[in-house]
């Protein structure tokens, strides 16, 4: 799991039973660390309602035997005042119980959430390629969320019962201490089914959260914009609901065996538990009969035995809900599992702006052991200059360029900005002096405004209109009656391809950084479109060094420096005259793209 590789992730791959060791306990306790004062006058606050829950039913006995065969009306309105106070108290204390509660569980669901996202920012941008959308939100929300009832269901309620049966059981020895050992027989059918019901629903509620993920990944796959898009468009309607009905009938299914499981386990602990109050009748009317005891004091001793089997069938559940909360954590602690591979070395460095050459020395990777995608790539890309990178799709182009801010690590070789290994630089000041324009330019939903603000935020409304006049689409921006506060829709859906690139490379203008990664950026573009934007980029380049992927060799010409990638290796290096000259790849993609367009114009004008 190390890879943050989830993809092939079964149920099945995981342990068969909750790992309840001394390790994961310690681990779930350091989440409650920071609000031990809240925690132990949560467990005073247990304690006091113990002990008052114990007046009633003693009190009655006193109602019984005393207020009433001596007709002591004072006494009894006494009695019934002091019981009736005792319950008033306790459920006071309840109340404040129920807020310290609430806000111990819902402040480690807050730190959990934080630490998760804090946690999922760090990983490389491969654990995002590889692991389902769905999988992601789920831990990061129902997973997560679900932890919110462990404090309510595990700590609460142990230290609860515990102090409740402590007490109860004292009580009832002090009473009669026959009838308190006679109570306790039928303890042990409590344990038995518990313990089986317990691995049950743990099996269950992992394969619920797992059912869980694969209804978020095709919700989030198919309901997203793309994917709806596609959807829509290959008619897979009927296909993709199939799929989500199916996941979906299985999840119910799932949670019907476990509410049923639940269900059963329950009458069983309700038929032990009527057992005791019949055998303390018996055995009571047996010693009433003898006259060890009074009728007062059997009432009260049933009484009071609700308070011993209630709690004890809550604390045999307890074992249930742990192992249910194990599994819960389990799921998290396995992303938190998941080390970064890129990150700051030790007494790493700021990257120096003002020497942003690239040379990359020998460099190779692979997305996986077996299929190497890159080897022995060796080029520098100067200040000022503009090194192009052409190809065949899947030659390696896109992965080169990210290689540069780190997106992914190399697997062997170096790459050097300035003369120094990026991987002894700071990532946040490696990142931060490369600005990326891909093809698909990605806009939040949010205002015009809200996406150029991303690159800096610190920006005045005129260096904001200065770039995107630069970027020629200022006059587009104030046709919109909002202007810049003109939201934009999911993804920027209602912005034109030009017009979302025109916005991502003001975004980038911004920013202001010292090195420029433009991956196709006008590839899919109209040609008044791609107008705009080479005009846009002309000011973007200048005096940066860049390094610009094209699918377009017409707008790559005049690049100082082109390689050629095929295979995960460059072929061929140079000038565009230089490349034609040289009768290799370059001229063969060359002579096919403009003998394409020649004809492509000729049926035009044929037509």
């Amino acid at each position: 799991m190390a890879n943050g590789n989830l993809r092939n992730m079964k149920f099945e791959d995981i342990a068969q039973k909750p790992n309840i060791s001394k390790a994961m306990l310690k681990r779930i306790s350091r989440y409650f660390i920071p609000y031990w004062k809240q925690t132990v006058l949560v467990l005073v606050i247990l304690l006091l309602t113990s002990l008052l829950g114990l007046l009633p039913p003693i009190l009655i006995q006193h109602i019984v035997d005393g207020a009433l065969p001596s007709k002591d009306l004072r006494l009894l309105v006494t009695l019934v005042v002091a019981s009736l106070g005792a319950t008033v108290v306790a459920g006071l204390l309840g109340v404040l119980q129920t807020y310290l509660n609430s806000f111990i569980s819902q402040n480690i669901v807050y730190d959990m959430k934080n630490q998760m996202y804090r946690h999922l920012q760090r990983m490389p941008l491969q654990f995002f390629s590889n692991v389902k959308q769905g999988e992601v939100i789920t831990r990061m929300t129902s997973d997560i969320s679900g932890i919110q009832g462990v404090f309510n269901s595990t700590v609460v309620n142990f230290a609860n019962n515990s102090f409740i049966l402590v007490s109860t059981f004292v009580t009832l020895l002090i009473m009669n201490w026959k009838l308190a050992i006679l109570a306790i027989v039928i303890v042990p059918l409590f344990i038995v089914p518990t313990r089986k019901m317990g691995k049950i629903r743990w099996k269950l509620a992992k394969q619920t959260q797992e059912k869980m993920s694969d209804q978020n990944h095709i919700i989030q796959e198919t309901l997203s914009l793309s994917g709806y898009m596609l959807m829509k468009l290959f008619t897979k309607e009927e296909k993709e609901f199939s799929s989500f009905r199916s996941i979906n009938s299985e999840s119910k299914r799932l949670q019907i065996r476990e509410s049923m499981a639940g269900r059963w386990f329950m009458m069983l602990l309700t038929t032990f538990t009527s057992i005791g109050p019949m055998l303390i009748y018996l055995y009571g009317g047996y010693l009433y009969i003898q006259g060890d005891i009074t009728v007062g004091g059997i009432i009260s001793f049933v009484a009071l035995l609700s308070r011993i089997y209630g709690p004890f069938g809550q604390m045999t559940n307890l074992y249930v809900d742990i192992n249910r909360s194990i599994a819960l954590f389990e799921r998290i602690f396995e992303y938190f599992d998941m080390e970064p591979n890129i990150v700051d070395r030790p007494n790493a460095i700021p990257m120096n702006p003002a020497k942003p050459d690239i040379a990359f020395h020998e460099v190779g990777f692979a997305y996986q052991q077996d299929k190497q995608a890159l080897r022995n790539i060796t080029f520098t890309a100067k200040l000022g200059t503009m090194t192009a990178l052409v190809g065949p799709s899947g030659a390696g182009k896109t992965t080169i360029t990210n290689l540069i801010p780190r997106l992914y690590e190399t697997d062997t070789g170096s790459i050097r900005i300035g003369g120094t290994d990026i991987r002894d630089m700071t990532l946040e000041s490696l990142r931060s002096q490369i600005g990326l324009v891909t093809q698909d330019s990605y806009l939040f939903n949010g205002t015009i405004k809200d996406n150029l603000l991303y690159a800096n935020s610190e920006a005045t409304y005129e260096e904001m209109t200065e770039a995107c006049k630069a970027a020629y689409i200022h006059d587009f921006i104030m046709e919109f009656p909002e202007g810049y506060d003109t939201v934009v829709g999911n993804r920027g859906i209602k912005l034109s391809g030009g017009e979302k690139q025109r916005i991502s490379i003001a975004r980038v203008l911004l920013k202001d950084p010292a090195i420029i990664i433009m991956d196709e950026a006008t590839s899919s573009l109209d040609t008044v479109s791609e107008y705009y934007i080479q005009r846009a980029m002309d000011l973007l380049l200048r005096n940066k060094t860049s390094i610009v992927i094209a699918h377009r060799l017409s707008t790559i010409m005049a690049a100082d420096n082109i390689l050629v990638v095929q295979d995960g290796t460059i072929v061929e290096e140079g000038k565009h005259e230089q490349l034609l000259l040289n009768n290799g790849v370059y001229k063969d993609l060359h002579s096919k793209q403009f003998d394409r367009s020649r004809n492509d114009s000729e049926r035009l004008l044929e037509a």
